[in-house]
Order: structure tokens, then sequence, then C-alpha cells
């Protein structure tokens, strides 16, 4: 399926007459009609009912029709945006980042670079597995994440460990305490993110196993504050980096562990062997001064 094949499907569906839709495509009418029935043996389903009448959208054309719409809405938008790109001159930078690090330092990260004039900062949610593939494309330039991962084209480094923390529904009668896992593992838990795996959920079933304690997992969640909406709601506990203690929430208390060396490492990816741009020496500055203060104990 090529690109003008939507295009021509997107003027068939807004004309439904073949002639008008060829007229203004600037195409004869059989070629056109050639184009259309060729898109839709590749779909397998007919997208438009045809008649003496003349054509009407099928309900599968409907559904097509809609969705190709906000294709071709985006892929414009897309085209709009990369032009106003190359016309400004500015350089891509990509960030990827799991949710549970950007309570922290890494928004004060992003704030600077964005004051750059000759910087375009894209974002990406991802965990560390999809980091590491998003770097070696080239899709992202830095990637914060929980998780090593063995890559001879990706070199990570361990910016700082932080404690992990139970959070509790209030009222919790752990709640005044600093539990241990053992206390814990006899609450349902809350685990996240569901998918993808391995991931931040994989690390706190493992704290678990390696102490011989077993946990029944009440509900699993793909978002973090998901995962807090369901420990709110009173349906288990779950564990969290502590910079997560920062997000405000009615119905959720964080507490410390009692567990020595219970941690979540936080954790910087990059391509291995690529001379840092400049950009990327503006960032590991700002990065080095923010990792210095979170280590030190100075949070802004």
């Amino acid at each position: 399926m090529e690109l003008r094949h939507l295009r021509y499907f997107c003027m068939v569906a807004e004309e439904l007459n073949l002639t008008r839709a060829a007229a203004k495509l600037h195409m004869a009418q059989p070629p056109l009609s050639r184009q259309i029935k060729q898109l839709e043996s590749e779909i397998g389903a007919e997208l438009f009912e045809r008649s003496a009448r003349g054509l009407r959208l099928t309900p599968a054309g409907q559904f097509f029709h809609e969705h190709t719409l906000q294709i071709m809405d985006k892929l414009d938008t897309t085209v709009a945006a990369t032009q106003r790109l190359a016309r400004s001159k500015r350089v891509i930078f990509g960030i990827g980042f799991v949710p549970s690090v950007f309570y922290g330092q890494l928004p004060l990260l992003v704030r600077e670079l964005r004051q750059k004039d000759n910087v375009e900062l894209v974002l990406a949610e991802l965990t560390t597995v999809q980091q590491v593939k998003a770097l070696k494309s080239g899709r992202i330039d830095l990637g914060f994440g929980r998780m090593r991962i063995d890559d001879p084209d990706v070199e990570q480094e361990n910016l700082f460990d932080e404690p992990l923390m139970a959070a509790l529904p209030e009222g919790h009668p752990l709640a005044d305490t600093k539990p241990t896992l053992a206390q814990l593992a006899e609450y349902p838990l809350v685990l996240f993110p569901a998918q993808p795996r391995p991931s931040l959920a994989d690390i706190t079933l493992g704290l678990f196993r390696r102490r011989g304690l077993k946990v029944t997992v009440a509900q699993e969640a793909n978002e973090l504050q998901t995962a807090l909406g369901l420990v709110a709601s009173g349906l288990g506990i779950t564990l969290v980096p502590e910079q997560v203690k920062r997000v405000r929430r009615d119905g959720i208390v964080y507490v410390y562990l009692a567990d020595p060396g219970l941690i979540s490492p936080v954790i910087c990816s990059r391509r291995k062997g690529e001379a840092p741009s400049p950009i990327m020496q503006e960032a590991e500055a700002i990065l080095e001064v923010l990792v210095e203060n979170r280590r030190s104990g100075r949070y802004p």
C-alpha cells in the first residue's frame, strides 16, 4: 500500500463520484478506478458500494476513511514541522525515558536544553529495552532507565541509586511504619508496567523472589499514575522509586522500607564510541550538575 492510494481513496470518499475525484486529482477515471480496486484487494474488504446512483462508503469504508484522515492529518503536520525545522537550522536531540525518572532531576535537563535556540528537543517515553533500540536506530541520543542491558553498541552509566519506597493506601496498617518486604508480601501487589517487559515490574518481583517471598499480584497497570490510582482505591500496594514520592495524590502514603539495600538505579544510555556532538556535550555538562545535586541531597 502506497501513500498515493490513501490520497486517492480520501478524494473518492469525499466526492463519492469517480469522475469528479479523477478531475480533482488531475488524472483519468479508469486508472483511478483501478487504483481503488487494488486498494480494496490489498485490504481484503470492499470500501465502496457501487450502484447506478453512484458510490457510497461501506461500514468498512467509513472506518477506513476516518482513520485514513487521521493518518493524512498527522503526515501533513509532520511535513510542515519538518520544513520549519529545516528552515530554522535547528539540531534534533532525542531523549528517551521511563516515567519514574521524570519526577526528579530530568525535567531540569529538559528545561535547560529547550532554552537552546539551536536545539529541537524530542522526548519519547520508552522502556530501557526500547531505548536501546531507539539509540541504535538514531531515534534518540540519550536514554534514562532503570535496567542494565548488555549490548555492544550501547554504553550505560549508573548515575545514582535511589531507595525504593512502598506506596500504600491511606489508612493502611503499615502506613505509619517502616515495613519489611516480608510484611508487604502479605498484601496484594499492584504491578507496573504490565507491558512491555522486562521492566521495573521484573525488578520488583525479583526483590521478593530472591528473599523466598511469594506475592499475589492483584492487578497490573501500564502507567505509573494508573498504578497509584489502584493503590489509592485500596486494591493493593506497590513499590516505587523515591522520586515518585513527589507525586502528591490523595489517598496515597509513601513509606521507606526497613530492608537495607533495596534500591533502583537510574541509568543513562548512550551510543558507544560516538564522538559527542556540541549538544551532547552541553547535555552531559548539565546532567553532571544535576546528578551531583542528587547525590549530595541538594534537590532544586
